[in-house]
């Protein structure tokens, strides 16, 4: 049956068939002509199964009489998929009875035609129509008859076309799904879309060739020869007895055959001159342009087909015979092979690591990654455009390398060999293309210092292999090369060495330095020029048989990729250029991701045979079964590839999803795998797997890219299938610890792979397991609650009980070491666990007392990383606080500023570029910043217990959070528990004193005798009442034990190991435990048990070699818990940390958390450090600072812990009595924690240097001794200790002053002792004593400093200036600010200064610019900053409010106080939701917001801005505080505004007596002068009003917007705006698209009615989002109820912005009366989207108003229809909400010829939004576009909600029962489907919205309405009237994509400007 369909469809679509005998080799031609001369055009006459008759013209030809019916099947094409016309595959049919569209209509012309031509066959029974009802029996049969006799035809010599004519055309023969297609036509000419029998997934279609150009013929391989067009002309042909050879006549006949045979056939199936040929719609037949470039040229080019739409300047008889061999050319069936001659290039880059891991040290992980990804693309892409410029074709990306195709060709270009004797034969050209390739490329990567290249070629036949399945699905087929060039290029690879490249034939290889000669040797050439994107156009391979002696190959047309190609893309490059995915899937950015690679080695196949059909056949079996199991476990395959590891399979794991686990499902893949290739009976074959980050992303310019999977890992999981052993898998060990929870595995032996260090254990895999069992380990010592214990555990499990109520409680458990707190706290811990708690745990020594929130380090840590694993639920395990920290950033539960806080307690998430926000940060600020942080993740882990054990003190920055913890826990966490254990009752700072008002105090005490007894009892197992204990035996214990029960455990357990103790039965009959005598000399029992326990706890220990004492001895003097990392240095010289490694797993010393060790017992740390003599420990000590020294340990590295490093070192030397070195030390640690911003920690380090200082044998220098005290004075500044900071820098200041006469002033101290008391003095207000200093200090530091760029100079200047402008002295702080300014852009530039501290610099300059009436500049500046921090900071940050509120403050200044308010607005916001609303930082900004819409002129919005600004600062200041002055001033002359002249005069009056209370004379000066005149000018007012007896003059309208005069050619159309904003977004989002359109000039808005009831609220919100949009001097007014009832309940949803506004017109149409006024004549335009009651109004009241003054009414509605004389509205709900006045509207526009345009819903569905459009938008951080997502996604939730509900649930409310699930995913998802698994919210399966308002907006602009609608008109007393979207079908939309585009740019537009992003 296949057989009928091939042959039938080949004839009809291609009727040029050249037949050749086998025999004889001659060539036949089958004669077609039926004599009439007529030319056929081989298509269906017939209309698309609908009632009318099409031509290409698009004219209707009339209905024909008779409507036959007729019934038709569909079919799936050849490669499994659903055919192009019922995608579904299911068949259909039609109504014998049915007149409707769907039945094919036969006029007798086209009757009389199909008879004529043996298409339709006549039967008398059926009546005129001539149409037989389809035949369906004995069907399958007569198809397998006709196939055998076709497929037997083909085999002869000679098949007459006649007779394969007769065969098909025999319509007794054909089913019914031959007969018609599915469109219900006749499938006889089927279009060439449909013409699916030759298409490369049919299996009986002819193989494909690859031919080399310059031979005429070729040999067809044995089993696979064909019939083929391209064999009948090269093996010669013999026509009418004349024979022709293969110089030049076979051509020529072979081109006439084609052509004759073509013209002769066509002309059966000629046309009636009345019936034109239907165009062709191939589009399903065309692969997508832009997935072209994932494809190597080779393969464009085999699926080249003819783009069909183009003209041609030949005729249709041989574009039908190129379009068959154009077929003929593409493989047909899978596998297959062929052979071609060429050269092999491969290209290695080498700097992938290190400069990944470079980039991320520098940038971060995700600015390095997207650098890293830059400078992989760009340079990859410089190597392909050379490949290509020379000829060249990369065939893939293979890791960091590309393979690189040079075929010989003919291409008629004519090339001499060097000395100009003859020309180069094509495989020459070939050589000399590549040698020139790899000159250019070596010479372009010379330049690139991040890669090094090298390479290898060589020439000769290279065998390609077609594998997969035919299809047009990515990843089903593969396309690979091997042979001989592969091997020896690979060989060659190996040998070059960085940059070079060796090339067979030559000796010596190309190098680098050859490379840059030949660069400048062509340098004069442009590289735009010297890439001719031509060289890759789709060219057919067979170009040169395609060209006809009088038609050059350009006059075919041009050509394009058939859609089968799509089978040889990877899965990844698919989902890469899907746009759909695109969007979609965030994953498929270039970046660095965690990826598992499996590399299958098939080395059966490493030198295949392609003569071997059976290893032919193996080869694609195992490509298609390796393929299925990537996919099936969610991978994606990479590649398929011949390289130097012989035949190689890889599949990526990770690269595409964040939903799977990549290690466990690599290793199941390869675990299948390897199963499969066993069955398969491959004797030879391996498998590596590893995982690792890897790059991913696109690479490559436009012309050949891929997306690429390259790094370190993918290299080992090579390496380790390159030492798998036969038929087996080796895993690496990452893949093990992520997937030895779900895999058996068992250890390989050790292996040895290029690339890493030494030998290594992989791991095998063996088998899954099914179940995980948990074992929990049983306490060593048992639990016994004493007496005395008792009273403790009930306290702490009431701590628990009270959590369990939401009481958050703290409790301080105290008491001395060894008496059981932690094994009391984890009791409580264990059942608190049982009771849903998630416990936290840490520990700390006294010396961490020193840090800063170290006791909470382990803490957080924790908590992140357990949250982050939370969220990710599942999707992958996060072991890492950066990882989790990047996790929770990403995931939007952290930003920027959380993670800076966070980095203050866990370092190694700090972002350096972010530590200068602590900048100025008191510690009562950065402690609730820290809080804020923190509650976000604690709030998500509740119920929590937090457990805070150790021996030392915790510092006060803990205790300052903890105490703020607690105090918010009780709103925001109320299920949290917080113990602090401790030695001593713990020293709470007086800032913590809150903690002790509510906490439960614990302290517990040693054992008394009796309560020793009953746990010696325990521990002796007796359980009896009869048994006792020996007095003598418990006096031991107790004495010995001292009460503690760990002693008791261990002096137990000693004696029972020395079977001291045994059972005795007394002579009385009593029973009872004793001490057995052991020294029968010694009358006391007792004295045998040691009285130091350190010999019954160190006893276990005794058989540990010397080595590891030592070792133990080192880490009692390093302390009771280190940090593995920073005591490496002691590895080299002592091996130190591997055998405290050896101590922890097998003597079970210590235990370890990551690279943290702590000692298992306290008790033996603390039996172990009794051992050592002070001298002791001082030389160990010493051994370790010279350990660090003599190991050069870079301290200095940008490693996070290096200040834990200078304090531990520190403390080893001050224990080694080296002050010298201990002071150094702490002052590093000092500075590191200053420069970080811990103030508390460095004002402590530089304590204890201070100290050390006094111990030194030899007094220390000046600068030694005062440097540390400057900056413990600096320190005590930040923490706003003033009063001891004054008293530290004044010492130092006079100690710098009086040297003696005989030493030289060290200048440069001297100038860091004033400038800091200085800045002490400014931070007080001191500005007069503050500015002496600076005065002193600067000019010396600026002669002393030689750097331009240096920090220290630019933030003393910088002081200096501050000073300056804060006393009133702006000049010179403005020259000042320039000056430090400059010095720290160059430092930027360095990279010594971070970007966010250059933005200071910006803010300090345009304050003081400014201040100086410079506001321009000062804009500038501001605005500098604010870019700044936008690209660093988060949206809410403080930082960014104050850029913010300053650039408003500018632009108001400039008098563009309307582009300011949408700044001020947001800048309120921020500080409303940081600061609250009683901060004065909230007040400044509401007086900045104040300013500008005094600027506007809506001085009464003004008003109550600033007086709500000036109760907060009553409050907030001290009476009569200086800052009140500028907001009085502002006040006041907003009071002026509005006509309160006398309340205007007294505030300032108090201005004025607040001025002379805070300033000196001459002080401020221009500020009281201004004060004073204004105070004159209103007296004067007042007198003068009072003299006339009439009240003062008032503004105006009450403050409300004027109406200007309109400027058409400045300002745009004017238009008036009727909304019912509030009922649904896209009411806003037209106002944000009005607002972009005003910005370029388009539109002028002059006014905007709210209606619709409750129209009040409405304009509540109107004029809050269009002030958010900078349209704050937009009036508003207030409509009518829009036809409704007052009374009537129509929601408005919330919004931040929408406020009451005295600026708002109360008569909506007195506004639209004026606004129309303004206007010139018919200029203004009516934008109705909402109901046309006011319109009705309107035109009813002022008719003459409106005839003369509206040119045009844009109406969001609909119409009845068009046929009628006059237009009338439908039920829209527009027109519904009030149809009286809609009909009225419509009817007075026709009749006073006022032209409409109406745009109806079907215009909307036509071009529905994507829903994440809002969420893109909502991205800009504007609080409009987060209101209108949110808005939009609730109700999107909401109507989901009541959609699930069943129909009679009262929940649906009024929703119609049609609207069910089934609805709900049609209209809003486009799925017909339904997936009920869908919980509450279902925003992110919604896929399109409807916006109908934002198009009437595009419609009221021409140029839009021209490009983006189509229309019908109806012209009415001749007026036209146009209507767009006029049904289902007619949207109005002709391109739905152009048009969402131009209004997305526009919203964001909108949004991007008016926060000036």
């Amino acid at each position: 049956m296949r057989a009928y369909h091939i042959l039938y469809n080949t004839i009809q679509s291609y009727p040029t068939i050249p037949l050749t005998d086998r025999s004889t080799g001659t060539e036949t031609m089958a004669d077609t002509s039926d004599g009439t001369g007529h030319r056929a055009i081989p298509q269906s006459p017939l209309a698309n199964g609908g009632a009318t008759m099409a031509n290409m013209n698009g004219k209707r030809l009339p209905r024909p009489k008779r409507i036959p019916s007729i019934s038709q099947d569909d079919e799936n094409d050849g490669d499994g998929e659903a055919s192009h016309d019922d995608h579904n595959g299911s068949s259909r049919s039609l109504d014998t009875t049915s007149t409707t569209s769907t039945a094919v209509h036969c006029s007798d012309t086209q009757r009389s035609f199909a008879m004529s031509h043996r298409i339709l066959p006549v039967d008398a029974s059926y009546g005129d129509s001539g149409i037989r009802p389809p035949r369906t029996s004995r069907r399958s049969a007569r198809f397998s008859r006709t196939a055998n006799r076709l497929t037997k035809s083909l085999s002869t010599p000679i098949m007459r076309t006649e007779t394969a004519l007769d065969e098909i055309c025999r319509p007794e023969r054909r089913s019914n799904r031959e007969r018609y297609n599915a469109r219900g036509r006749l499938d006889y000419f089927p279009l060439l879309s449909e013409r699916r029998s030759l298409s490369p997934g049919t299996r009986d279609s002819a193989p494909f060739r690859i031919r080399d150009r310059r031979r005429p013929s070729r040999l067809a391989r044995a089993g696979s020869r064909s019939f083929s067009l391209r064999d009948a002309a090269d093996d010669g042909s013999k026509s009418g007895g004349e024979e022709h050879s293969h110089s030049g006549g076979n051509e020529e006949l072979y081109d006439k055959m084609l052509a004759s045979i073509a013209a002769r056939f066509t002309r059966r199936a000629t046309l009636p001159e009345n019936i034109k040929p239907m165009q062709d719609d191939h589009e399903s037949d065309i692969m997508d342009p832009n997935a072209m470039r994932y494809l190597p040229k080779i393969l464009r080019d085999i699926y080249a087909q003819r783009q069909r739409r183009r003209p041609s300047q030949i005729g249709e008889a041989r574009l039908a015979s190129i379009d068959l061999r154009l077929r003929l050319q593409r493989p047909e069936h899978l596998p297959q092979d062929q052979d071609i001659r060429g050269s092999i290039l491969i290209l290695d880059l080498s700097g992938f690591t290190a400069l990944g891991e470079r980039l991320r040290m520098e940038l971060g992980p995700r600015d390095g990654a997207a650098e890293f990804a830059s400078r992989v693309n760009h340079t990859l892409s410089t190597m392909v455009r050379q490949v290509y410029k020379y000829w060249g074709d990369v065939l893939m990306f293979a890791g960091d390398a590309l393979i690189c195709l040079f075929e010989e060709r003919d291409d008629g270009e004519i090339i001499w060999d060097e000395m100009g004797e003859r020309t180069l034969n094509n495989e020459e050209k070939a050589r000399r293309r590549v040698r020139e390739c790899c000159l250019s490329v070596l010479g372009k990567i010379a330049t690139e210092t991040d890669f090094t290249i090298h390479g290898g070629a060589a020439h000769g036949t290279i065998r390609c292999f077609f594998l997969g399945t035919p299809s047009k699905i990515p990843g089903r087929c593969a396309f690979v090369v091997s042979g001989h060039p592969l091997k020896q290029t690979g060989q060659l690879l190996n040998k070059a060495g960085k940059g070079e490249v060796y090339i067979d034939g030559e000796d010596d290889p190309i190098s680098q330095k050859e490379g840059v000669a030949f660069i400048t040797q062509h340098e004069c050439e442009d590289e735009e020029e010297d890439f001719d994107m031509s060289l890759t156009n789709v060219v057919p391979r067979e170009s040169a048989r395609l060209m006809e002696q009088e038609a050059s190959l350009e006059s075919i047309g041009e050509f394009e990729v058939n859609s089968h190609a799509r089978a040889y893309l990877r899965t990844l490059a698919a989902r890469r250029c899907d746009a759909g995915s695109q969007n979609a899937m965030s994953m498929l950015l270039n970046e660095l991701r965690p990826v598992a690679i499996v590399f299958v080695g098939l080395h059966d196949l490493d030198d295949i045979d392609p003569r071997d059909s059976s290893l032919l056949q193996l080869m694609n079996e195992a490509f298609k079964i390796l393929s299925r199991i990537t996919q099936a476990c969610n991978g994606a395959v990479r590649d398929m590839l011949f390289d130097d590891k012989g035949c190689v399979f890889i599949s990526v794991f990770g690269a595409h999803s964040h939903e799977v686990n990549p290690c466990f499902d690599a290793t199941v893949s390869a675990m299948r795998m390897e199963s499969a290739l066993k069955d398969l009976k491959l004797n030879r074959f391996s498998l590596g797997v590893s995982f690792g980050e890897c790059f991913c992303g696109e690479v490559g310019p436009p012309v050949r890219s891929d997306y690429v999977v390259m790094g370190p890992e993918v290299n080992m999981a090579a390496r380790l299938m390159g030492k798998a052993p036969n038929r087996g898998t080796l895993v690496s060990k990452r893949i093990f610890t992520h997937s030895k929870k779900f895999i058996r595995f068992i250890k390989s032996e050790e292996i040895q792979v290029k690339g890493k260090d030494g030998f290594f254990h992989a791991y095998i895999p063996q088998t899954r397991i099914e179940r995980q069992s948990l074992e929990i380990a049983e306490p060593q010592q048992p639990f016994v609650i004493m007496p005395s214990r008792q009273n403790a555990m009930d306290s702490l499990m009431s701590v628990k009980e009270r959590a369990q109520n939401r009481e958050p409680t703290i409790a301080f458990v105290s008491g001395g070491p060894f008496l059981g707190k932690s094994r009391l706290i984890d009791e409580v811990a264990t059942q608190a666990s049982n009771d849903g708690f998630r416990v936290l745990k840490s520990f700390r020594t006294s010396l961490d007392s020193f840090t800063s929130y170290f006791p909470l380090r382990q803490i957080v840590s924790e908590a992140m990383i357990t949250c982050a694993n939370l969220k990710a639920d599942g999707e992958s395990t996060l072991d890492s606080e950066a990882a989790a920290a990047n996790y929770l950033v990403n995931g939007n539960i952290f930003n920027k500023t959380d993670r800076v806080n966070i980095g203050s307690i866990v370092p190694s998430v700090a972002d350096a570029q972010l530590l200068s926000l602590l900048s100025g940060l008191n510690p009562k600020a950065r402690t609730r910043s820290i809080a804020d942080s923190l509650m976000k993740i604690l709030t998500l882990l509740q119920p929590l217990i937090i457990i805070l054990e150790g021996d030392g003190d915790i510092d006060p920055s803990s205790w300052s959070l903890l105490a703020e913890l607690m105090q918010r826990a009780r709103v925001e966490c109320p299920q949290i528990i917080l113990i602090v254990s401790s030695r001593d009752s713990p020293t709470i700072t007086s800032a913590a004193a809150n903690l002790r008002r509510n906490a439960i105090q614990i302290k517990l005490m040693p054992f008394e005798k009796h309560e020793t007894e009953l746990y010696l009892r325990v521990m002796l197992g007796i359980k009896s009442n009869e048994v006792a204990i020996d007095p003598r035996l418990l006096d031991v214990v107790h004495d010995r034990s001292n009460g503690c029960p760990l002693f008791i455990d261990c002096v137990v357990k000693w004696a029972v190991e020395k079977q001291m103790i045994e059972y005795v039965d007394c002579v009385d009959g009593s029973k009872k435990m004793s001490l057995k005598m052991i020294d029968e000399r010694s009358d006391d029992v007792t004295a045998a048990i040691p009285r130091e326990l350190s010999s019954i706890l160190l006893a276990p220990f005794n058989h540990l070699p010397p080595p590891l004492w030592d070792a133990l001895k080192i880490a009692s003097c390093i302390g009771y818990s280190f940090d593995a990392e920073l005591y490496n240095s002691l590895n080299q010289v002592l091996d130190f940390m591997p055998k405290i490694r050896e101590l922890a797993e097998k003597h079970e010393c210590f235990e370890s958390n990551g690279s943290h060790f702590r000692w298992k017992q306290q008790a033996v740390y603390e039996a172990v450090k009794s051992l050592l003599m002070v001298n002791q420990r001082q030389k160990i000590h010493r051994m370790i600072v010279r350990a660090f020294k003599d190991n050069k340990v870079d301290l200095e590295s940008e490693d996070m812990k290096r200040g834990d490093v200078h304090r531990l070192l520190g403390r080893h030397c001050a224990l080694a009595e080296d002050w010298n070195g201990a002071f150094e030390q702490y002052m590093h640690a000092g500075d590191r924690a200053k420069a970080t911003f811990n103030f508390n920690e460095a004002s402590k380090m530089y304590e204890e240097a201070i100290d050390f200082q006094a111990k030194m044998s030899e007094p220390p220098p000046l600068r030694s001794r005062i440097i540390p005290s400057i900056n413990l004075g600096t320190c005590l500044r930040e923490l706003a200790r003033y009063k001891e900071a004054e008293a530290v820098l004044t010492r130092c200041l006079n100690e710098a002053q009086s040297v003696n006469s005989g030493v030289t002033l060290d200048e440069q101290l001297y100038v860091r002792a004033l400038t800091a008391l200085a800045a002490l003095y400014q931070a007080q207000s001191k500005y007069a004593a503050a500015r002496k200093l600076y005065e002193k200090a600067v000019p010396i530091a600026q002669n002393i400093q030689e750097s331009k760029s240096s920090l220290w100079l630019a933030e003393n200047i910088a002081g200096y200036a501050e000073t300056l402008r804060k006393s009133g002295d702006l000049p010179q702080a403005e020259s000042h600010h320039r000056e430090a300014l400059e010095i720290r852009t160059r430092a930027v530039e360095e990279k010594s200064c971070t970007e966010l501290e250059l933005a200071v610099s910006y803010t300090q300059l345009g304050c003081t610019l400014a201040g100086m009436r410079q506001y321009k500049e000062a804009y500038e500046q501001h605005r500098l900053a604010l870019k700044l921090r936008y690209r660093y900071l988060d949206f809410a940050h403080g930082l960014v409010s104050e850029s913010l509120n300053y650039c408003a403050e500018s632009l108001c200044a400039l008098g563009r106080g309307g582009e300011g308010i949408p700044l001020a607005l947001h800048a309120v916001d921020i500080r409303k939701n940081v600061f609250g609303e009683s901060h004065p930082a909230y007040a400044h900004a509401l007086s900045v917001l104040a300013s500008c819409y005094h600027a506007v002129g809506r001085s009464f919005d003004a008003r109550d801005c600033l007086e709500k600004c000036l109760e907060i600062c009553e409050i907030a200041f001290q009476k009569n505080h200086a800052n009140l002055i500028p907001n009085l001033m502002n006040y006041g002359n907003v009071l002026r505004a509005t006509g309160d002249l006398a309340k205007a005069r007294e505030v300032y009056e108090r201005a004025i007596a607040i001025h002379q209370l805070n300033f000196k004379e001459g002080q401020q000066a221009n500020q009281l002068e201004k004060c004073r005149s204004e105070v004159s000018d209103l007296t004067e007012k007042l007198e003068h009003s009072v003299t006339l007896s009439s009240p003062p003059e008032q503004p105006a309208h009450g403050g409300i917007i004027t109406l200007a005069p309109a400027d058409i050619e400045s300002d745009g159309t004017p238009v008036i705006v009727f909304t019912d904003i509030g009922r649904d977004v896209d009411d806003e989002l037209a106002l944000v698209l009005i607002s972009s359109l005003r910005r370029i000039h388009i539109l002028n808005p002059i006014a905007v009615i709210a209606t619709l009831t409750p129209q009040r609220d409405r304009a509540y919100l109107a004029r809050g989002s269009m002030d958010a949009v900078g349209m704050a001097d937009v009036p508003v007014g207030i409509g009518s109820s829009g036809g409704l009832s007052e009374d009537m309940e129509v929601e408005v949803y919330d919004a931040e912005y929408s406020r009451a506004s005295p600026c708002i017109y109360e008569s909506g149409m007195d506004l639209v009366y004026k606004a129309l006024e303004s206007v010139p004549f018919k200029s203004a335009q009516l934008l109705c989207m909402a109901s046309l009651t006011d319109v009705a109004t309107l035109i009813r009241e002022r008719e003459e108003l409106f005839t003369s003054k509206v040119k045009e009414v844009i109406l969001m509605g609909g119409v009845v229809s068009l046929e009628s004389e006059t237009l009338t509205p439908d039920s829209a709900y527009n027109n519904n909400c009030d149809l009286a006045s809609a009909r009225f509207v419509y009817k007075k526009c026709q009749e006073l010829r006022v032209p409409t345009a109406t745009l109806s819903r079907w215009a909307a569905y036509g071009c529905p939004i994507p829903p994440k459009l809002l969420d893109d938008l909502s991205r800009t951080d504007h609080m409009v576009s987060s209101n209108i997502r949110s808005v939009s996604k609730l109700g999107v939730d909401h109507l989901w909600n009541k959609v699930i509900l069943h129909p009679s649930d009262p929940r649906r409310e009024m929703l119609p029962s049609r609207c069910d699930i089934s609805w709900f995913c049609r209209v809003f998802m486009g799925k017909k489907d339904i997936i009920r698994e869908w919980t509450s919210s279902v925003w992110s399966h919604v896929t399109k919205l409807n916006m109908y308002d934002p198009l009437a907006v595009l419609l009221c602009v021409p140029a839009y309405r021209s490009s983006h609608f189509s229309w019908q008109t109806k012209v009415v007393n001749e007026t036209p009237h146009i209507v767009v979207g006029t049904s289902e079908l007619d949207t109005g939309i002709p391109n739905r994509l152009s048009l969402y585009n131009e209004y997305s740019s526009l919203f964001f537009s909108a949004f991007l400007e008016s926060l000036h992003k």
